[in-house]
């Protein structure tokens, strides 16, 4: 057994930090879940999917203040100080990117909503999903190789979504000739972009720690 195991095996069965991360991680899913229904919503029907997306960004935001408190607070954490930090500070990240998109939308008045931007939603939905099952994972340190596979996932639905961001974009400056909706639709695409990106920057985090504890 490992330095790591032991000191695993002794530590308090963590009451703080796991129902954080479950909370951020069960609201980033509801979040890319309620962005994809919007893109294939009609649009008199986005706004009250928006203030949703809205409401969830601010909630997952909360704990992640809330995480750092605790850190403050607390001397015996379930892993590295620094990699729970990474951890929530990365899961917020992608919740950032999501309303990001969302908001550009709304702001931008996007009418027609393109099938990349609904591709692209239903990417970064799957990987919150991944995410989500791979934080449940690190609650029990005999699951890391679960993590790994999850992570090998979620680098694939990154590697996916750029060959739909850089399609998409290729297909708006070949066959749109309204200079304002291709800066619309770049603007969104590229938020949506950079939250697949972000799902990566998560699984990176798994990865650290999955590694520190094998």
């Amino acid at each position: 057994m490992s330095l790591n195991n032991i000191f695993q095996f002794l530590v308090p069965k963590d009451k703080k930090f796991f129902p954080l991360f479950e909370q951020a991680t069960q609201n980033l899913v509801l979040l890319a879940q309620t962005l994809h229904e919007a893109v294939n919503a009609p649009k008199p029907e986005r706004e009250a999917y928006f203030k949703k997306i809205e409401e969830l960004e601010a909630v997952i935001e909360q704990v992640t203040h809330n995480t750092n408190l605790e850190l403050s607070r607390n001397f015996i954490t379930p892993f590295d100080r620094e990699d729970i930090h990474a951890l929530i500070s990365a899961i917020d990240n992608v919740a950032g990117y999501l309303y990001g998109a969302s908001n550009r939308m709304k702001l931008y008045q996007v009418e027609k909503i393109s099938k990349s931007i609904r591709k692209m939603t239903e990417i970064t939905l799957e990987g919150t999903q991944l995410i989500q099952i791979a934080v449940s994972d690190l609650k029990d340190m005999k699951k890391l190789h679960n993590i790994a596979d999850v992570c090998k996932k979620l680098y694939k639905l990154e590697a996916k979504s750029d060959s739909v961001f850089d399609k998409a974009v290729a297909d708006i400056f070949e066959n749109e000739t309204d200079v304002k909706n291709i800066i619309k639709y770049k603007e969104v695409l590229s938020a949506l972009e950079t939250a697949a990106d972000k799902c990566k920057g998560v699984a990176n985090v798994l990865e650290s720690i999955a590694v520190k504890h094998s």
